[in-house]
């Protein structure tokens, strides 16, 4: 495991180990892993690194002290004008502009290790995330009704219907109630629930999956995903046609082809 790097906040961690599985944690157990405004800026940060990492190539985002994030730190609002909100939680920069949704934008597989709370904000994130691992005390909730605001990122207005529905979606963002652990599954929210000394082995377990194939070919199998979702059926057959052709003269298909020839592991390089 290399060393853990803290972000300027002091409650953003980011650790890569041995295998290439980077841990961006959410360390602020004191407040559940509520958000400032300063914290998420710095946990977008850390995210865009993480992205632009060559020895990392699956992200899994999780918090620390039994909670995944419990929202938006509603004590940090008085500070900033309504006015200035929006932007303040982006965190946007003229030499970085922060994505409306990060874990999205990240070219490589995120991992969503859920803990706890995962309440407004937090949801979103875990919402954001490629695959959701849960445990069996997390506590899932777009509550912004209750706030008098839709879900902030977007990602439970867009994303969450076309995960489990929009019937369901909808229930959850009208009532801001708690998504339990198992309905999340019965939903397909979240791949699996685990106990929560077991959260990390089994999101590490979850990355392994994804370490044998070609890091291009995932990143761009995941930026065709979410790019299809907003075209018509021929645009994205035409833009799959282009990708294919792009993978077909990579070194990691070439490598493909010769490890199954030769019968053994492909050692890609992501080219």
């Amino acid at each position: 495991m290399s060393d853990s790097l803290a972000g300027s906040s002091g409650h953003i961690r980011y650790e890569v180990d041995d295998e290439g599985i980077g841990i961006v944690t959410i360390d602020r157990p004191e407040k559940r892993n509520a958000m400032s405004y300063p914290v998420l800026r710095d946990f977008l940060a850390t995210i865009a690194d993480a992205g632009d990492d060559d020895t990392a190539r699956v992200i899994i985002v999780t918090g620390s002290g039994g909670a995944f994030c419990a929202g938006t730190d509603l004590s940090n609002l008085s500070d900033t004008p309504t006015d200035q909100r929006g932007t303040a939680a982006r965190g946007d920069g003229p030499s970085r502009p922060s994505p409306a949704w990060p874990l999205v934008a990240c070219p490589k597989p995120v991992i969503a290790a859920v803990d706890g709370a995962a309440v407004g904000m937090g949801a979103e994130f875990a919402t954001q995330a490629d695959v959701r691992i849960i445990t069996t005390r997390a506590r899932i909730a777009w509550n912004f009704v209750h706030r008098g605001l839709v879900p902030d990122t977007g990602a439970g207005s867009w994303l969450l219907p076309r995960l489990i529905g929009v019937s369901q979606a909808l229930r959850l963002i009208y009532s801001g109630e708690f998504l339990s652990p198992d309905d999340a599954v019965a939903l397909g929210f979240a791949a699996q629930v685990v106990e929560p000394d077991d959260l990390l082995d089994a999101a590490r377990a979850e990355a392994r999956r994804y370490l044998v194939g070609s890091p291009l070919a995932i990143r761009l199998s995941k930026q065709l995903v979410y790019e299809g979702l907003e075209r018509s059926m021929a645009d994205h057959v035409r833009m799959n046609a282009e990708v294919m052709a792009q993978c077909f003269a990579s070194d990691d298909h070439r490598e493909g082809v010769a490890s199954f020839l030769e019968r053994r592991p492909a050692h890609f390089t992501g080219r």
